[in-house]
């Protein structure tokens, strides 16, 4: 099966999350005011809720479909970090208008964009993904948001939401990481866990280091535990990763030899 998730642009956005509160029934989402001046359709999922711009580019179904599948990553997100998690999806006219918002330049080639407690979805980048890919994009960004971001390595931090995103995804390893399977098989397996730069925009091998984090979660859920794995996110932000993982039992060094030959296991 093949899904094209093109990390160099869909999985650079962030989809924030809004909590129920206010004068809303219990588990409700409050309506928000709209974003733009003229017509707003809105849409309700079970836990979403998705205004559209008139005329939007994505059709009443689509948004009925999108809102569903922000349900579902918003649940997968939920079952691993044990809290209810509420999205809110801005569906604007026109890319132009999602950059507007947003406050940003050209938001070409990008899926989505966050913009405080909402996830504004880019018209035409979205459309564009798998469906399946759709679901990894929305698990992994709505990960991001309601674990929180700070003080993590990128390894961490990425691979962590990489971990939830495709968690219930139903891909088989060598798919989701079918970059770093290339290299491993031809004889280049990692190194070391990487580092800021290979996370940065236009990174050459961008790809391959999101699966080389999302490896290494993968490695240290399977070892330790998936509680122990959300422990260890959540730990590293209060007490930095050193001794966060020192404290899990697998120091830098001892991790990193560990999760080389985890990879060349799984992907050769």
């Amino acid at each position: 099966m093949s899904v094209q998730v093109n990390r160099r642009t869909a999985l650079a956005c962030l989809l924030p999350l809004a909590l129920a509160g206010g004068d809303a029934a219990p588990g409700v989402l409050p309506e928000p005011p709209p974003p733009w001046p003229g017509e707003t359709r809105l849409v309700r999922g079970a836990r979403s809720l998705i205004l559209a711009h008139q005329p939007p580019a994505t059709g009443a179904a689509a948004l009925r479909e999108l809102a569903r599948r922000a349900d579902v990553a918003a649940a997968r997100v939920g079952a691993v970090l044990r809290r209810t998690v509420r999205p809110v999806v801005l569906v604007p006219a026109s890319a132009a208008e999602a950059a507007r918002l947003a406050g940003t330049g050209p938001l070409d080639g990008l899926a989505a964009v966050a913009d405080d407690d909402r996830v504004i979805v880019v018209p035409g980048g979205f459309d564009r993904l798998t469906p399946t890919g759709r679901d990894v994009v929305l698990a992994h960004e709505l990960t991001h948001v309601a674990a929180g971001t700070g003080g993590l390595p990128v390894w961490l931090y990425e691979g962590f939401a990489d971990y939830v995103a495709y968690r219930d995804a139903g891909l088989p390893v060598r798919v989701a990481a079918a970059e770093l399977a290339a290299e491993v098989r031809s004889g280049r397996a990692p190194r070391e866990l990487p580092g800021p730069a290979a996370f940065a925009p236009g990174a050459e091998r961008l790809a391959a280091a999101y699966q080389e984090a999302w490896l290494a979660c993968r490695f240290i859920a399977a070892r330790t535990g998936e509680t122990r794995l959300v422990r260890l996110y959540r730990e590293a932000r209060a007490v930095g990763a050193d001794r966060a993982l020192s404290a899990l039992g697998l120091p830098v060094t001892t991790l990193t030899a560990l999760w080389r030959a985890y990879v060349r296991d799984e992907l050769s």
